[in-house]
C-alpha cells in the first residue's frame, strides 16, 4: 500500500463496534384494491385488483428502540371501512402487539417514517413521546399544508409546535452512527419519501422500501403511481434501490406485498 493510501486508511472515520440488531414486522393493516389503476401512470393495472398488506416494524439497537412506520390508524381495529377503491381493516394496534413481548410504548425513542402518506403515519398518536425521524421534503410539506389536510395539524402537532423532537432527514441517515440502520432517501414517491437498510448479523442486509414500490410486479417492471410527486425521481429512486440490494446482496422487503412481508419471520419470532 503507498503511503497516500495508508494516510486515508488510517484518516478515514471507522464504525465503532455495532450492537446487537433485531428486527419485528408487525401487522398493520390490510388493503383491498378493488382496481389497482392509480398504482401505474402506463394504464398498467387498469381494471385489475390487488390484495396489499401494510406493514411496520420494531428494530431494537442495542437497548435502543426504532419503530419504522405506524400503519393504518387504530381506530380501525375491528372494522371493514371502504374508501373508494379501497377496503381497509386492521386487526391489531401496534401498541396491543407489542404487548404480546412484553414492550412498553415509551421504550420506543424513535419514530421514523417511511413518508406521509395515511397508511404509514395511522397510528403517530401513539408514540408522541419519541423523535420523529422524516424526509425534509414531507416535513416542509406536512407544515405548510395541515391547513388543506386538517389531520396533519393533530397528528403531527407534537412535532409541530417543539413539544416533541423531529429529525427533518435531507437525503440519507445513519441512525445510530454505526451503519447498521440507515434511511435512505428516495424522493418521489412523496418529496422527502425515504427507505431503510438494517444490516442484520445472522439474516444480513434488508432493505425495508417504503412506498418505493407497492408490489413485486410494479419492482419488477418499475411501474410509477399516477399519485407521486415526481416521476423522475421515482425512477431514479428505483434504480438507486436496486443497485444497493444487488450490491448489498440485501432481502428486499417490499412493506406493501404480501410475499416480501413473509420473507420475515412471523411475529412474536424476530429476525437477527
Amino acid at each position: 500500500m503507498g503511503t497516500a493510501f495508508a494516510l486515508l486508511a488510517v484518516a478515514a472515520p471507522a464504525h465503532a463496534q455495532a450492537p446487537d440488531v433485531e428486527l419485528w414486522r408487525l401487522d398493520c393493516g390490510e388493503l383491498d384494491v378493488a382496481d389497482f389503476a392509480e398504482f401505474s401512470d402506463t394504464h398498467r393495472y387498469d381494471g385489475k385488483p390487488y390484495t396489499l398488506v401494510d406493514s411496520c416494524y420494531l428494530i431494537r439497537h442495542g437497548s435502543d428502540y426504532l419503530l419504522w412506520d405506524t400503519g393504518l390508524s387504530g381506530d380501525l381495529v375491528g372494522k371493514k371501512v371502504v374508501d373508494g377503491a379501497f377496503t381497509l381493516t386492521l386487526k391489531a394496534r401496534v401498541v396491543t402487539q407489542l404487548a404480546q413481548i412484553g414492550f412498553k410504548p415509551e421504550q420506543i425513542t424513535r419514530v421514523g417514517i417511511s413518508h406521509y402518506h395515511d397508511d404509514h403515519t395511522g397510528q403517530l398518536g401513539d408514540f408522541t413521546h419519541a423523535a420523529l425521524l422524516i424526509g425534509a421534503g414531507d416535513f416542509a410539506a406536512i407544515k405548510a399544508g395541515s391547513a388543506a389536510r386538517p389531520n396533519w395539524a393533530t397528528l403531527f402537532k407534537p412535532w409541530i409546535d417543539g413539544t416533541a423532537k423531529v429529525d427533518a432527514v435531507a437525503g440519507d441517515k445513519d441512525i445510530f452512527g454505526d451503519g447498521s440502520v440507515v434511511m435512505l432517501g428516495m424522493p418521489g414517491h412523496t418529496p422527502g419519501h425515504h427507505s431503510l437498510l438494517v444490516r442484520l448479523k445472522g439474516t444480513g442486509p434488508v432493505l425495508l422500501s417504503g412506498d418505493q414500490f407497492h408490489a413485486t410486479e410494479s419492482f419488477e417492471n418499475d411501474q410509477v403511481p399516477t399519485y407521486n410527486t415526481d416521476r423522475a425521481d421515482t425512477l431514479a429512486s428505483s434504480d438507486r434501490f436496486k443497485q444497493i440490494a444487488a450490491n448489498l446482496k440485501a432481502k428486499i422487503v417490499i412493506q406493501h406485498e404480501p410475499a416480501d412481508v413473509a420473507k420475515l419471520p412471523l411475529f412474536p419470532r424476530s429476525a437477527r
